[in-house]
């Protein structure tokens, strides 16, 4: 099954019924499939081969939905470009995939220029001033219609422990994701997707392709901004769309929220980071009418690997208690605790998590001795530490690069954070380990705070103290003047927070 199959059944089925929109633009599904085949003929023209890739630097926008089915549809390997990188990191990326063709929209133009200007190898390109003649002057090219563990798509990590690797996901890989998003989300002809999540990262790139199986309507919003988020809902109908708990912080404080309709709204999906279940509790709260939905994974999983279910997030009943978790494995993934030795655990014990199924990634684009590494008989190691519990359910506890050895004690700083988040002048924290003579590593806080002013340090600490173990406490807190580093996931970027403590050494554990 390819990835562009979608597109001819929703123009088949419902040409009229509309397709994208992006403010004032709006395609029908046969006028999207026009688009799409006309694209496609044009980077066909230009010389793009079956298995080429083609990058491109692009917003939450029509062009780039365009430019992911067109690519797939002259068979053809989508590279989607983090736009909040720095030239020299786009450079990087551009010269490791090896694009046949760099594409980039109006906006990042200076972006896209700086990046190819530095680069050893020429590129060609299909500047945005020509995408619109191209594609009115080109033929409508045939599908070439790729499929099961052909390349699909190189999505490059968030960097957040180190140099971006290219994930290779096939059509496969990611037609597995999609059917679960279909189940899980109940995703259908009828859903209105809010495009917010990036398309550059795998958590909001994989969804476009769930909705053109299914025939539903993408939403683009260019970037996320509270108000033009909800205003977005309200005049589209939005049914479902994703946020980071980022976002959703900033969509707490907006004063129009209150105001807004959601009525069309049906569920809210986050995930990419841990959710604070104060700040859970608070958007429940304030949005009572809409379901909430988690997903768990990462992008060598496609990126998908448990779901905690709209049934779970409550507190209170027969299914309360699950809220902390990240669900239960989705459709044919194996989930499995395991020691250093790569020995299986059992219920309750904690070791790295590692996933197996048709979610795991082809590899790491040119890097064999990394996939590895990191695929070890069939089973992805993921890096991040927890354990199952009774019914299944996943419980994370940290990153495994994140976890701080201070004093013989494992303190996962996850747990450090869920406290912090409780205390009513913590609006944003990230906690890490840094030196220190006696403990090896002690544990630090870095807080943007609602209100500085009031900030007591000390108050803080003592908050904590009555919540977890004085051990696992901060013994410092650093106030953040602005909102702290984050990757184009929306991950806080702690390799970032750590440089100042760490002069830029390898990081220790005693």
């Amino acid at each position: 099954m390819s990835l562009t199959q979608g597109i001819h059944r929703a123009n088949q089925l419902w040409p009229e019924r509309t397709a994208l929109v992006d403010g004032e633009l709006r395609y029908t599904w046969k006028q999207h499939a026009d688009r799409v085949s006309r694209l496609a003929g044009a980077l066909i023209e230009r010389g793009l081969s079956s298995g080429d890739r083609v990058a491109m630097l692009g917003q939450n926008s029509a062009a780039m939905i365009e430019y992911y089915f067109a690519v797939l549809w002259a068979g053809g390997v989508l590279v989607p470009v983090n736009t909040r990188w720095s030239a020299e990191e786009v450079r990087y990326c551009l010269e490791d995939s090896d694009p046949s063709i760099v594409m980039w929209e109006p906006e990042l133009a200076e972006l896209a220029q700086d990046s190819l200007a530095r680069c050893t190898k020429r590129f060609a390109t299909l500047p945005p001033n020509e995408v619109e003649a191209a594609i009115a002057e080109a033929a409508p090219a045939q599908d070439r219609r790729r499929t099961g563990s052909d390349l699909a798509a190189l999505f490059y990590t968030g960097g957040t422990t180190g140099r971006s690797k290219g994930v290779m996901l096939s059509h496969a890989n990611l037609i597995a994701n999609a059917m679960n998003a279909m189940a899980n989300m109940k995703i259908n002809g009828d859903t209105v997707h809010l495009h917010t999540s990036p398309l550059f990262h795998v958590a909001g790139g994989s969804r476009p392709f769930t909705i053109a199986l299914v025939g539903g309507t993408h939403v683009m919003l260019r970037n996320f901004e509270p108000e033009s988020f909800l205003a977005t809902i309200e005049r589209e109908r939005v049914t479902l769309t994703i946020v980071v708990p980022t976002m959703l912080r900033r969509l707490l404080a907006a004063r129009t929220l209150e105001s807004a309709d959601l009525s069309s709204l049906q569920l809210l999906s986050y995930g990419a980071s841990p959710m604070p279940e104060a700040l859970l509790r608070a958007a429940m709260q304030k949005m009572p009418g809409v379901a909430f939905l988690q997903s768990y994974g990462m992008t060598e999983l496609s990126p998908v690997a448990t779901v905690l279910e709209p049934r779970f997030h409550v507190f209170d009943g027969a299914d309360a208690g699950k809220t902390a978790s990240a669900g239960r494995a989705v459709v044919g993934a194996d989930v499995a605790i395991v020691d250093a030795d790569g020995r299986h655990l059992g219920c309750g014990e904690v070791g790295e998590v590692c996933v197996r199924g048709p979610m795991v990634m082809e590899g790491y684009w040119r890097n064999e001795a990394a996939t590895r590494e990191a695929i070890v008989d069939g089973w992805m190691h993921t890096g991040d530490v927890g354990y199952l519990d009774e019914d299944g359910f996943l419980f994370l506890v940290d990153r495994a690069k994140d976890m701080i050895v201070t004093g013989g004690e494992n303190v996962y700083s996850s747990e450090v954070e869920s406290a912090l988040y409780e205390h009513p002048n913590v609006h944003e924290c990230a906690v890490i380990g840094i030196p220190d003579e006696q403990w090896g590593e002690a544990v630090h806080a870095v807080v943007v705070a609602k209100s500085a002013e009031q900030f007591d340090a000390d108050e803080v600490i003592a908050f904590c103290q009555q919540r977890i173990a004085r051990y696992k406490c901060p013994k410092s807190i650093t106030v953040h003047d602005a909102e702290l580093p984050k990757s184009g996931a929306g991950k806080i970027l702690k390799t970032e927070l750590r440089k100042p403590f760490w002069g830029g050494s390898q990081r220790s554990i005693n």
